[in-house]
């Protein structure tokens, strides 16, 4: 599927009360997912070399960078250090 096929299928996706609803309940989870794809971008690295400097596996790699199963803060220093990059958490007010 093309990546303009992609974007159009999102919009109109998002124009579904029930399904734009689920999306938002995720959002805090997508942005972490893609905080970590974007420093692994950034410092131009596969999951497997990242798994190899954080002394795991590139499935354990792949989990974190899903959503799914947020990682714990010893995890994300790990993958921060493996990156070249460092943790930063935020707090900001809600709405």
């Amino acid at each position: 599927m093309a990546m303009k096929s992609v974007d159009a299928w999102f919009r109109k996706q998002m124009k579904n009360p029930a399904f734009k609803k689920e999306y938002d309940a995720l959002e805090e989870e997508f942005a972490l997912a893609n905080a970590l794809i974007g420093a692994r971008a950034r410092a131009k690295l596969s999951q497997a070399e990242v798994a190899r400097r954080m002394g795991t596996s590139q499935s354990a790699v792949a989990r974190m960078e899903s959503g799914r199963t947020p990682p714990s803060m010893t995890s994300l220093r790990k993958y921060a250090k493996a990156t070249g990059s460092r943790v930063e958490i935020r707090l900001t007010k809600a709405g």
